[in-house]
């Protein structure tokens, strides 16, 4: 079984965001603004994530339930 290329840049985005969160959280004067900004960023990325995982499981991808 072969690794998927995007699949892979999306692991390591996550990776890279959630140590740049880190990184914010950890400052002395974190700015929130930008916090925000990255659990924004890597909650997106962890979406989609879960829907390529499920669309190769042959299920129908979730849908937000404001898309309705």
């Amino acid at each position: 079984m072969t690794l998927n290329p995007n699949f892979y840049r999306l692991t390591v985005l996550h990776r890279q965001l959630d140590d740049a969160e880190r990184r914010e959280v950890r400052r002395r004067a974190a700015d929130p603004f930008r916090l925000l900004r990255l659990k924004t960023l890597k909650l997106a990325v962890k979406e989609r994530l879960a829907a390529m995982t499920l669309g190769s499981l042959g299920r129908p991808a979730l849908r937000p339930a404001f898309a309705r």
